[in-house]
């Protein structure tokens, strides 16, 4: 599971990082995003899906969370 860094862009939307991939994209969806429930499948502007271990109460951004990539469908 690769180490995600993510960030807040200027926009407010939120940015996915792995360095040893040099992938940096926009998440597009996140499954759950609210104060009682946040992470599961994270949809990227590539298309790609990674998953996230939900958490309660949402992390502070930035931060850095292991990720697992999905498989392609």
């Amino acid at each position: 599971m690769p180490s995600v860094m993510l960030r807040k862009r200027e926009d407010g939307k939120l940015l996915f990082y792995i360095a040893k991939k040099d992938l940096e994209e926009t998440i597009e969806s996140l499954e759950f995003d609210s104060p009682e429930k946040w992470g599961g499948e994270v949809v990227l502007g590539d298309g790609s899906k990674y998953y996230f271990d939900p958490l309660s109460p949402p992390p502070k951004i930035p931060t850095t969370l292991q990720a697992k990539r999905l498989s392609e469908e």
